[in-house]
């Protein structure tokens, strides 16, 4: 590896650095307490640096936001392959639930905080060329949702808007459980399972019975 090729790396690997801590700070004490200067120290170097890499904290939780939308979609990427759309609408569904827990910094950023979509609005614009991996997260869904109505189900149904409730139902469980409300559910014997994790799916396989319901 020549000079140019490290010095690169060196530059990648740091960029990196600096998305992760600002990744745990931001979660862990919100937008407005993280300062460029905390996340430097978290890496131990000057805010300076940071200034070389994002111009500030927006620039910063913008592109940890994108970063997120690319892991998701490539997820969903892998369920192309699945012909029958309401098995892939299905899988789908699971995929997001276990992106949320296994990607809480990430889901918090792409659909908690609204300080993502407050930058796009002020400083990019609504532009859809500004926010493409989301939506093509979400077209992958309306498509996914067309689909299913060409092979006869979901009859009577705005694609679009039929897509939004599925994507809000799923999104509710998915923020419930990692804010902690299922478990307290359970906690209170409101109903009578042993966890959260039993719950989630329980409330799932429901959310599942009820579209096989209304798919004819």
């Amino acid at each position: 590896m020549g000079i140019k090729e490290r010095k690169e790396r060196h530059k990648e690997d740091l960029r990196q650095r600096i998305l992760d801590a600002a990744k745990v700070l931001f979660l862990k004490e919100g937008y407005e307490a993280t300062s460029i200067r905390k996340i430097a120290s978290a890496i131990e170097f000057s805010p300076t640096t940071i200034y070389l890499y994002y111009k500030d904290k927006n620039d910063i939780i913008y592109t940890l936001q994108k970063e997120g939308f690319k892991v998701l979609r490539t997820k969903f990427s892998a369920l192309t392959n699945v012909d029958d759309p309401f098995e892939r609408l299905k899988a789908m569904g699971r995929t997001y639930l276990q992106f949320s827990i296994e990607n809480r910094e990430f889901y918090e950023l792409m659909f908690i905080m609204k300080e993502p979509l407050e930058y796009l609005q002020k400083v990019c614009g609504i532009e859809a060329e500004q926010w493409d991996d989301g939506v093509e997260a979400f077209n992958f869904l309306v498509y996914t949702i067309a689909e299913c109505q060409r092979a006869g189900y979901f009859k009577g149904h705005d694609t679009k808007m039929f897509s939004l409730l599925v994507w809000s139902t799923v999104h509710g469980l998915s923020t419930l459980n990692m804010h902690g409300h299922i478990t307290h559910v359970v906690e209170k014997q409101l109903i009578e399972l042993k966890d959260g994790a039993q719950i989630l799916d329980a409330a799932f396989d429901s959310y599942i019975k009820f579209l096989e319901q209304i798919k004819g």
